[in-house]
């Protein structure tokens, strides 16, 4: 993941990955305000859990983090960030 030291975030954020659709990688970004352990997960369109891409302790924040879905089949996605009391979902599209 990519840290951009320059202005630090003063709210937490996830941003629609682009491209979207993508096939086979896309990138999401997301930004964090303070400190926390940081979860970003993918699900399948029914909520099952497909991949946690992060799940680790980040210092406050922009972040960019590839996500290649080569192995899975076409379709809806969500990904899903959390951090603290922070939760967020957007849906990404595959499109082989």
């Amino acid at each position: 993941a990519i840290k951009d030291d320059h202005t630090l975030p003063s709210v937490f954020s996830l941003s629609q990955n682009y491209p979207n659709p993508f096939n086979p990688s896309t990138t999401i970004n997301y930004s964090l305000p303070k400190e926390g352990n940081v979860k970003l997960t993918i699900y399948n369109a029914i909520g099952s859990r497909i991949a946690t891409i992060i799940n680790e302790f980040k210092p406050a924040g922009n972040y960019s983090v590839q996500f290649n879905g080569s192995k899975l089949a076409s379709g809806i996605y969500l990904y899903r960030l959390e951090s603290g009391n922070y939760s967020a979902v957007r849906k990404f599209i595959l499109m082989k």
